[in-house]
This record gives structure tokens, C-alpha cells and sequence, in this order.
């Protein structure tokens, strides 16, 4: 029983954790000691499931033992310093309502949470950052590359926003409707962050993690039904879209299959379905942004009977938007990939070699992958191996890494 046990509390640790933590900030109105109290709830699990049995609900039982055993700690601490005594007696006649941790508010605890996080008082890159880290609990390593920053950087950033929430007595809440869309832009760049690392993990064993992007979404979800803006309909719509295709995007050794060459009857047609009826949602509302253009280009493929039968003129179309709505270097790759297949690779290798030369991307292994693949097709092998080797050398992810190294192995001497 204590081996299944234990395995049950991991389990819960990988599902729950971060909601717990949740609404632990909301009850105890602090990030270090939320932490302390999560830590201790899953200690204590791990100490008292195997002889008492699993609780009925193990989330709410969680919250409670944390929220306990944090209370009670502070009171100890109280012999060297008299104003934690205050301290806990108000934590505890704060939070001693049972209803703050089994009702169904807690649901909501992450949204809360996230705005929290992307208060305007932080910095863009701190609110992202920090939203990362405490809510969807990414690992500061994980986010750093996320960044292309370094991890010292990246945890003395979240120390310094967790001190500015605290100093500023930064309220745990969702802000007002007349507050909402101007704090709306950074929630949907840190949702859709936490969704990329989960459909296509930034290193590691496996190509994608089920549970972030499940998050993402589920996040997506709830933002969508407390504010239907056009982007937040845009956003949940890009990530239904793109993880339609997540059984079809693995071989069943875990190898990367590429678009091109996945199955198409193993997408998610309700998903697709879901996904395009959103983007059509948005649309009809008259503001377009980046998320529903990008909607609207994974509802082009997802459209498409077979990768020969895309419409990639359409798609290069929907690029050309967004580079005017939203330039960025990954966007104007993207839309040279697109190029590549309408009018061949050589159009699309000079527009890579152009974004390289300016000194964008250098050290973003997709765009040295695709120019390995395009120097490729066009014979030219020596580019082609030099610019996979590049690619190799920058990624982290097994399954990528994988695919590059047959790449090259398929490469004539």
C-alpha cells in the first residue's frame, strides 16, 4: 500500500500542486509562505496517507494540513519575534472558514492568481516570469530558456516581483471589467507561453507535456468565459488547433513526425471543430490580433485534407498580416517556411538568410533547421550539414535532437 501510495501523492503533485498553491496565496496572502505550506501539506501526505488512507477529497485536505501547519510554525517562530504571533492569529481567524478551500471558488484560484502576477506595477518580462514560475511551476531553468536569459537572471527577477507584490500590498484578485483589457495582453502572452512549452517542450525526453498545455487551455477556457475579448477567443483557438495534432505529432518510439508527414485521421476533429468554430467568433467581432491571425493560419492546415492540399499562398497572405500587425523575427521565419512552399525553396532560403545576416535568430535552432532543410532540397550539402549541425548544438529536446542527427545521417558524403 505505501509504494501506491506515494505514487498517488506524485500523482496528485503533478495535477493539483499548482492549484493548491493557488489557493494557499489567496488564504495566506503571501508567495514564500504558500510555498512553505505546500511543501509541508505533501510531507505530511506522504507521512500520513499510507496508514489513514487517501482522504476523499485529497485537494481540499491539502490546503487545510498547509495552511495548518504554516499557522502553527509562525506561533513557534513567535519566541524570537513577537509580530508573528499577530501574524498567525490573523491568518487564522482569516482563513479558519472550510469553505475557502472546498468551495468552488477555488477554481478560480489560478485566474486570481495569474492577474496577480501581471499587475502593472511589475515589469512585462517580471509578470511573465513570475506567472511562469508560481502558477503553472516551471522550473526558473525551464523559464530562462524560454527567455534565452540566464537562470541567476531569471530568479533574481521573480525575488525582486514577488518583493514588489508583497511591498505594494498588490491585491490577490481578478481586476475590474473596466481594468480587464488593459491587463489582458500580458494573461494572454503568459498562457500561451505556458501552451508552447507544453506542445513542444523546450528540453528534456518528450517532445511535448500533456499537463501545461492541458493548463494553457484550461486557463484559456476560463479567461475566455470572464472576458470574450476577439484575442482571448483567438488564443484559445490557436491552442486547440495546434493540439489537435498532438497524437500524430509522435511516432510510438517518441520521435518527432513532422507535419508534413503525420497522420491526419489521428487529429482531434472535435478539437478542430471547436477550434475553427472560435476563430470564426473572432473574426465576426472586427478586431483582428496576432492570436487570431495565428488562429486563423493552424485553421488553414487544420483545413487541409492532406499536406499537399494546403493552401500555402493563403497562408503566406495571413503571414504578410502579421508581420505588419506583429514583426517579429520568428514571425518573418515562419512566413519564409510559407514562402518556401509556395514559390520554392530557393525563395525561401534567401529570406531566411537575410533575417540570419541581420544577426536575428542566431541562436534559435528552428531557424537553423530550416535552412538545413531547404539547403537541402536544393543540393547544396555542405550548408545543409553545417546549418544542421548548428541546430543540433542548440537544442535540448531529445526527440529534436534525434530527428537532426538522422537528418544529417541521411545527408550524401
Amino acid at each position: 500500500m505505501s509504494d501506491g501510495v506515494a505514487e498517488r501523492v506524485e500523482a496528485i503533485y503533478r495535477s493539483d500542486s499548482r492549484r493548491i498553491f493557488a489557493t494557499l496565496i489567496r488564504l495566506l496572502g503571501d508567495f514564500d509562505l504558500a510555498e512553505e505550506a505546500l511543501q509541508e501539506a505533501f510531507t505530511a501526505a506522504l507521512a500520513q496517507w499510507p496508514q489513514a488512507g487517501v482522504p476523499a477529497n485529497p485537494r481540499a485536505w491539502l490546503v487545510s494540513v498547509g495552511r495548518f501547519k504554516v499557522i502553527d510554525a509562525l506561533r513557534r517562530r513567535a519566541r524570537f519575534d513577537a509580530s508573528l504571533a499577530a501574524l498567525a492569529e490573523q491568518l487564522d481567524a482569516d482563513t479558519n472558514d472550510t469553505e475557502g478551500w472546498e468551495g468552488e471558488s477555488v477554481e478560480d484560484d489560478r485566474l486570481r492568481l495569474i492577474f496577480t502576477c501581471c499587475h502593472p506595477a511589475l515589469s512585462q518580462d517580471a509578470q511573465v516570469a513570475l506567472t511562469l514560475r508560481e502558477v503553472c511551476g516551471l522550473t526558473t531553468e525551464e523559464i530562462a530558456r524560454t527567455f534565452l536569459a540566464a537562470p541567476s537572471t531569471l530568479a533574481q527577477r521573480i525575488v525582486r516581483a514577488k518583493a514588489k507584490i508583497r511591498d505594494a500590498r498588490i491585491p490577490y484578485e481578478v481586476p475590474s471589467r473596466a481594468e480587464l483589457p488593459d491587463r489582458l495582453d500580458t494573461v494572454l502572452q503568459v498562457i500561451y507561453l505556458v501552451f508552447n512549452e507544453g506542445y513542444s517542450a523546450s528540453s528534456g525526453e518528450s517532445l511535448t507535456r500533456p499537463d501545461l498545455s492541458s493548463e494553457a487551455i484550461r486557463l484559456g477556457r476560463l479567461l475566455v468565459e470572464l472576458l470574450p475579448e476577439p484575442e482571448a477567443l483567438g488564443l484559445l483557438a490557436l491552442m486547440l488547433l495546434h493540439e489537435s495534432r498532438r497524437a500524430s505529432r509522435v511516432s510510438p518510439d517518441g520521435d518527432l513526425v513532422l507535419l508534413e508527414e503525420q497522420d491526419r485521421s489521428l487529429w482531434n476533429r472535435e478539437q478542430i471543430m471547436e477550434g475553427i468554430a472560435l476563430v470564426r467568433g473572432a473574426l465576426s467581432l472586427g478586431r483582428l490580433g496576432q492570436y487570431t491571425l495565428q488562429a486563423t493560419i493552424a485553421a488553414v492546415h487544420a483545413a487541409a485534407p492532406n499536406f499537399a492540399a494546403t493552401d500555402w499562398a493563403q497562408i503566406v497572405r495571413l503571414y504578410d498580416m502579421l508581420a505588419q500587425l506583429a514583426p517579429s523575427p520568428v514571425v518573418e521565419m515562419n512566413r519564409a517556411v510559407a514562402v518556401a512552399k509556395r514559390d520554392g525553396p530557393a525563395a525561401g532560403l534567401a529570406l531566411i538568410d537575410a533575417i540570419l545576416a541581420r544577426g536575428d535568430l542566431a541562436d534559435y535552432h528552428l531557424a537553423h533547421a530550416a535552412r538545413a532543410d531547404l539547403c537541402r532540397q536544393l543540393g547544396r550539402t555542405a550548408e545543409a550539414r553545417a546549418s544542421y549541425e548548428r541546430a543540433l548544438a542548440l537544442t535540448q529536446q531529445e526527440p529534436e535532437r534525434r530527428f537532426l542527427e538522422r537528418r544529417l545521417g541521411d545527408l550524401p558524403d
